[in-house]
């Protein structure tokens, strides 16, 4: 079998281009409740394209160049932005049971997702450079031991950096990816009905 074939015929039966590029969306969907995903979406794009900005140049100058503090401020509350966003974001498809109707696949690529951020946030914060960093370091050891985590190892700048700005990324993004493409294949879910079956479920 051709698995390119396959892949296509799997894409054209799950993802139409209408899908994927809707010019139409329900009424339901002009809510602020749609709103903290595209905003999650925006700040995730600003702490990418911050983040490689920062990367480039290194810890040397965001410490001392004022510009170099611009981007880490700016790479800072990008990342504040995108978890106020993502929390709303969770809470409102939480209320809105957005898990009916056969679409529990991506509520759990969603809370994968956000998993995957966590320790994003951490291996970040442990890159400040700072006091406070090399306290957490110190103090993050243990618990990662704990998890069964111990080949992050919390003391190694190195290995944080490269899972920061490389493995963390990737995976945000990939999950992302596939979070939106069931979104666009399923459609977003309808309000629950008060009284009927199918709000119900």
């Amino acid at each position: 079998m051709n698995i390119d074939a396959k892949l296509q015929a799997w894409l054209r039966s799950h993802l139409t281009l209408e899908d994927a590029l809707p010019t139409q969306m329900p009424v339901y969907v002009n809510s602020m409740a749609y709103f903290f995903g595209t905003a999650t979406l925006s700040a995730l794009a600003v702490v990418i394209g911050s983040g490689m900005v920062i990367a480039i140049f290194g810890p040397g100058w965001w410490h001392v160049s004022p510009v170099g503090h611009f981007f880490n401020s700016v790479h800072f509350w990008a990342v504040e932005i995108f978890y106020f966003g993502l929390v709303l974001h969770m809470l409102a498809k939480f209320f809105k049971a957005a898990w009916r109707d056969g679409r529990w696949r991506t509520w759990v690529i969603g809370l994968v997702t956000f998993a995957v951020t966590i320790f994003s946030g951490i291996t970040g914060t442990l890159l400040q450079e700072n006091w406070d960093a090399q306290w957490n370091a110190v103090q993050g050891k243990d618990p990662m031991n704990a998890l069964g985590l111990a080949w992050m190892n919390t003391m190694d700048p190195g290995q944080l950096l490269t899972l920061h700005v490389a493995l963390f990324p990737l995976l945000i993004v990939l999950f992302a990816a596939i979070h939106i493409a069931f979104v666009r294949s399923e459609s977003p879910v309808r309000p629950i009905v008060l009284g009927s079956r199918r709000g119900a479920r």
